[in-house]
């Protein structure tokens, strides 16, 4: 039996992204959460059959505020710059057969270089391997789970992270090999090695319990 699915989009000056994004969603309940755009995402995201909220600023926040609001029984939480892959719903209702509770997909970005190529590789095997996800990666979760867990940390940055750590107690993620497709920007825009560096550094110096407060500064530096 297919049980229905919710996407929550949590939104934050994304014009260039959602209209595109929002026209691959038809017939499914898509959950459009505002943290507060100054450009066009609020009038384009109500162009569409899809239900419209305003947050406090924070994608743990608004996804949270979303999820509120979703019927679904499957709760997918997808980036505004992030794609799904053809015939996602058909593996969502896989995974509703499964005995998992949470998962995501594998990940490429949306213009191929050697780098990004290999660092895409090295995402989709290190969650594999570790049991964490990171968000663009279009985490999915049953609901009464995510309900049970009380959904994201409040915390402005690593909140996938927190989560990814807190469900693989439950069950290991289901790992959906098809690739959703981000965009690439920030890795062009500050260099791959430099943004690898950063990455790399933030979540080490979360797990030696540096507060997300403090890393956040440095994260949008």
């Amino acid at each position: 039996m297919v049980k229905p699915t919710s996407v929550i989009v949590p939104v934050l000056n994304e014009e260039k992204h959602l209209e595109s994004l929002l026209q691959t969603l038809c017939g499914t309940e898509t959950i459009i959460v505002d943290g507060g755009s100054t450009d066009r995402s609020t009038r384009l995201a109500r162009k569409f059959n899809v239900t419209f909220l305003s947050s406090a600023k924070g994608r743990a926040r608004q996804m949270n505020t979303g999820s509120k609001q979703a019927s679904g029984e499957v709760l997918i939480f997808l980036h505004a710059d992030t794609r799904l892959p053809f015939g996602w719903r058909e593996m969502i209702a896989e995974f509703s057969n499964s005995n998992n509770v949470w998962g995501r997909f594998d990940i490429k970005f949306d213009q191929q270089s050697a780098a990004l190529s290999v660092i895409a590789k090295m995402m989709n095997w290190r969650s594999r391997i570790s049991g964490i996800c990171t968000g663009d990666q279009a985490i999915f979760i049953r609901r009464e789970v995510f309900e049970r867990i009380n959904g994201f940390a409040d915390i402005p940055l690593m909140e996938d992270i927190e989560i990814s750590r807190r469900l693989r107690m439950i069950s290991k993620p289901y790992c959906v090999s098809y690739e959703v497709v981000t965009s690439g920007r920030r890795w062009r825009e500050n260099g791959v090695l430099r943004t690898v560096l950063l990455m790399w550094w933030l979540r080490l110096q979360y797990f030696l319990g540096v507060s997300p407060e403090k890393l956040v500064k440095r994260y949008y530096s």
